[in-house]
């Protein structure tokens, strides 16, 4: 009876160790570690991991709350949107893919296992869309408005999370905005310019931005048209005869206006005789006449002209002769005659003595040369004559014109008897 008694213990002991271990491999299944929330931008291919421990024979499903929808069911997929699957790898982890993410598939994502009772979790998969510009609700690419009027530019976009809108002017001046408040960039979806101006002309950028990239911007164009406007720098213009002068004006218009040149009632085409130039920046122009080989009957007066179709209006400038400046002389090479020796002075600038008599200066007609009269010599009559031989050509001349001088004075005081002889 003992014996009996022992082994029937030892049986309950065996068997209740065989129900412990059998319990342990038999937990209930958990989860490992939670579903973390991915983010993913739109198109791009996502997963959500499950972790499952103890898991046995039970089944794990994916369903996306959103939409109410089973997506999978341990290896089989459920949905009919063949951007889904699912992977298993052998030990804990499910595998949810979503291939080509798109706007729908936001939402929450549940892992479920069915135990009695179900156990779940749930993980979020967040798309975010880079910015795009709606055109259809806003403004035109180009629009146009009369200067001193008002106007407003719309620029809407959408994406996630939801995109900010700002405003810069391409050629990066200040905008205009709240009564002449000047800003370098503007936030909003609408800008307001009031009694715009001419110089607030131009390209405006609409930027979207809502930290996905890429941003995007789009260009609108705005013109202020107004009729044209003319100065003239120089309405008085002076120019010698025989020589080409040029002439100009300033123009302001848009639309862009038609510029042409006026002399005696006729327009001026290009041709030998006149040329004509028009330089253009966005409303501003300069249009620029050359008169070639001046005359007589070029002389008086020209308009230019700039029309468009707000308006037409002229400018005048007076064209008049003015004599030809003369010419500088000539530096002519200075040469002397002295003591039969000749003497070049280059670049050599001589100071004339105060108590030191005038030379006088001869040039001859045909060599057009200059010389030096060497010093007089008194002969005691009151007359001069040169001391040494001359060296010009002219000497000969010179000293036959001296001697017939001499000979008239000489008749003179005989004649008047200036010398009488003693008695």
């Amino acid at each position: 009876m003992r014996r009996k008694a022992d082994s029937r213990y030892i049986a309950v002991v065996i068997i209740y160790i065989v129900t412990i271990i059998s319990q342990a491999m038999t937990d209930d299944p958990r989860f490992a570690e939670p579903i973390p929330n991915v983010t993913v931008a739109l198109g791009r291919d996502a997963s959500l991991p499950c972790v499952v421990e103890n898991l046995g024979t039970y089944k794990v499903a994916w369903i996306h709350i959103d939409r109410q929808m089973i997506l999978t069911i341990h290896r089989h997929v459920i949905s009919r949107i063949a951007r889904f699957s699912v992977s298993h790898d052998n030990a804990k982890t499910w595998l949810l893919h979503v291939s080509s993410v798109q706007q729908e598939d936001r939402g929450y994502y549940m892992c479920q296992v069915n135990t009695n009772p179900m156990i779940s979790q749930v993980g979020y998969l967040q798309v975010v869309v880079p910015p795009n510009i709606i055109d259809v609700e806003s403004t035109q690419s180009t629009v146009a408005v009369r200067e001193n009027q008002n106007i407003s530019l719309t620029c809407k976009a959408d994406g996630f999370p939801t995109p900010k809108i700002m405003w810069r002017r391409e050629d990066g001046q200040a905008i205009s905005v709240e009564r002449r408040k000047k800003v370098n960039v503007y936030d909003g979806e609408k800008l307001n310019l009031t009694r715009i101006s001419r110089t607030e002309m131009g390209a405006y950028l609409c930027i979207a931005t809502n930290g996905v990239p890429p941003s995007v911007s789009k260009r609108i164009i705005v013109d202020v048209e107004f009729s044209p406007m003319i100065w003239v720098p120089n309405q008085l213009v002076g120019a010698p005869a025989g020589t080409d002068v040029t002439i100009d004006c300033h123009t302001e218009a848009y639309p862009r206006a038609i510029s042409y040149w006026v002399y005696d009632n006729v327009m001026l085409l290009p041709t030998k005789k006149y040329g004509t130039e028009t330089m253009e920046n966005s409303y501003r122009a300069h249009m620029k006449l050359t008169v070639r080989n001046l005359q007589t009957g070029d002389f008086g007066n020209y308009r230019c002209i700039s029309k468009n179709s707000l308006g037409e209006t002229e400018g005048s400038i007076r064209l008049y002769e003015i004599p030809m400046p003369s010419a500088p002389p000539k530096a002519t090479e200075m040469k002397s005659y002295s003591n039969k020796e000749y003497v070049s002075k280059r670049n050599v600038s001589r100071s004339v003595i105060q108590d030191e008599k005038p030379k006088v200066i001869m040039v001859s007609s045909s060599e057009k040369e200059i010389f030096h009269q060497p010093p007089e010599e008194d002969t005691g009559l009151g007359l001069s004559f040169p001391s040494g031989s001359q060296t010009s050509d002219g000497s000969d001349m010179q000293m036959k014109m001296m001697l017939q001088v001499v000979t008239v004075i000489f008749h003179y005081i005989l004649s008047t008897n200036l010398f009488v002889p003693p008695n």
